[in-house]
């Protein structure tokens, strides 16, 4: 039998552990590892420098709760911030007031550009201080992170180069999919409905809109900056918003229908749901603010209709190449025509997210869902040939 040796992932969690490299089953590999009795130390890495730092901490505060009930040494960390060289030895082992962490790591938001603009000139590390070493010491990064230096590739990257272990998608997917410009032109070649538009970078002019229509930045998330125009004024008032948060806008049809959304787990797709804002349409405050929305699941459309919704959502991931879990928005309209809008490759796990809904409905707790990503994540590293490939 053909063997690999696994990099040490740490002294409390495998020594002298092998594998084989056909594994078919994640579960195969997971036992192994918990035939040890052992624990993992898991850094769950949230907070940032993007739009959707906020949210980030409430996820990375709500996964960090649910693996320490998992019976993990879990601690979160903001990548941006990072932590004092006086809490590196106690950072897996203590138990820590988690949402009194969070709420303190939301006071300093407001500083934050400024720290983005002195580090920026003094050409210092994004990365704060001790991160990078804490997440070499853990057995796994649960990425609680959303929105740019985050969701857009370029941590994971960093962690592939380092060898650091890290749930979610590769690099490259996660480029693929932040960019919505670049999303389009893998995705629809593939044959994959998405709204027709177009990219327009700041100082250019765009010679004919058609109205209704909606202005988003491209890179953007949790509908941060999206406008739905339906005049000459609110056009250029809607680019003044977006290009506020990046230099390049897509303008894009706006497709008058519901509101779905399917998440993808390992592959295969859980049930849809549908969500529909009391007022105005699922835009940031609408997401993240309790009692905004009426979310069902699984949605009340016929059986034909969620089943081809499931399928463009595995086969969105699939053309993008992402793995592990990922979350896809589409929208029906009223001649029942489905349009996939977007590729989340780290979706929320907030109280209020989509995924975590979903996964309840096929019988997965939110407890079992947060060890689930961790699991696929340690099969991935093990047994696909792809840019995290470690064999």
């Amino acid at each position: 039998m053909d063997y690999i040796n696994i990099l040490q992932l740490s002294d409390n969690f495998t020594k002298n552990l092998q594998l084989t490299k056909n594994v078919n089953n994640y579960v195969d590999i997971v036992e192994k590892f918990r035939d040890k009795g052992e624990i993992m130390r898991i850094v769950v890495l949230a907070g940032g420098t993007s739009t959707e730092r906020d949210v980030s901490l409430v996820t990375g505060y709500r996964v960090c709760e649910s693996l320490r009930r998992n019976g993990h040494e879990a601690n979160m960390l903001d990548i941006f911030l990072g932590v004092d060289d006086s809490e590196v030895k106690t950072f897996f082992t203590e138990k820590n007031d988690l949402g009194e962490l969070s709420d303190n790591l939301k006071k300093k938001t407001a500083d934050i550009p400024a720290e983005v603009k002195r580090r920026t000139e003094a050409r210092e590390s994004f990365f704060g201080r001790n991160v990078l070493e804490l997440c070499k010491e853990a057995d796994m990064v649960f990425m609680g992170l959303h929105g740019s230096n985050g969701e857009d590739g370029k941590v994971q990257a960093t962690f592939d180069l380092l060898g650091i272990r890290y749930t979610g998608t590769d690099y490259l997917s996660s480029a693929i999919s932040m960019s919505k410009e670049l999303a389009k032109k893998v995705l629809v070649p593939e044959g994959i409905p998405m709204p027709k538009g177009v990219t327009l970078h700041k100082g250019h002019k765009i010679e004919y809109v058609p109205f209704p229509c909606v202005v988003k930045p491209c890179c953007g998330g949790s509908s941060v900056g999206v406008s739905i125009a339906h005049n000459e004024k609110e056009f250029e008032d809607a680019l003044d918003e977006a290009f506020s948060y990046e230099d390049t806008v897509l303008v894009e049809e706006f497709v008058d229908g519901r509101e779905f959304s399917v998440a993808v787990l390992d592959g295969k797709a859980l049930p849809v749901i549908e969500i529909e804002p009391l007022e105005g349409f699922y835009d940031y405050k609408n997401k993240y603010k309790a009692g905004s929305t009426k979310d069902t699941c699984p949605a009340n459309i016929p059986e034909d209709i969620a089943s081809q919704m499931q399928f463009w959502a595995e086969k969105c991931c699939q053309a993008a190449g992402v793995t592990t879990y990922a979350r896809v928005d589409e929208l029906l309209d009223k001649n029942n025509n489905i349009f996939c809008l977007e590729i989340n490759t780290l979706p929320g796990m907030t109280d209020t997210s989509l995924i975590p809904q979903e996964a309840a409905v096929v019988g997965i707790s939110y407890d079992e869902l947060t060890e689930k990503i961790i699991e696929i994540s340690l099969c991935l590293l093990y047994t696909s040939p792809s840019p995290r490939d470690r064999g």
